[in-house]
């Protein structure tokens, strides 16, 4: 039996976790097939500030899921979720394809079901939640920047027109 099952306490939240992923990356379905979409894509669909909004719904959840004790070799691999569905996403179109076939979001609630089902990655995250949200914030910076420089190659491309 899992010794780290989330007391009562914790649940409600958890639920809502599951819920806000659900609602970002599966709640609908393109009719004729089984593609499932979220609210993630479809912020995506607006250049570079969709994504900066998706990074801080998604690190945000990040950080939720930090404080019910998960490792910190767990929170990397969401943070690399979170870094990889910005990054990529950020690409026009590519980036929504992207969005449509990895689902960070889910990625991250299974990380933190097969926790504490599987009692996989047990250990306390209190010293790794001040490096997550360091790790955010850098990323997020990273993440503006990179969108600085696109838009100033687009801006210099359309004045030499």
């Amino acid at each position: 039996m899992p010794t780290n099952l989330p007391t009562s306490t914790t649940v409600k939240e958890l639920q809502y976790i599951d819920r806000l992923s659900d609602l970002l990356d599966t709640r609908f379905r393109i009719p004729f097939t089984n593609i499932r979409f979220g609210v993630d894509f479809l912020i995506g669909l607006v250049p570079y500030a969709g994504d900066v909004v998706s990074f801080g719904i998604s690190g945000g959840m990040v950080l939720a899921m930090a404080r019910h004790g998960v490792s910190g070799w767990v929170l990397i691999r969401m943070l690399w979720n979170v870094f990889l569905d910005a990054t990529i996403g950020a690409i026009p179109i590519i980036g929504d394809l992207f969005d449509l076939a990895y689902k960070a979001n889910v990625r991250n609630l299974n990380l933190l079901k097969k926790h504490y089902v599987e009692e996989e990655d047990r250990g306390s995250a209190w010293k790794a939640i001040l490096t997550v949200a360091i790790a955010l914030i850098v990323l997020f910076l990273l993440l503006l920047f990179m969108i600085y420089k696109v838009i100033v190659v687009i801006v210099s491309y359309i004045g030499s027109l």
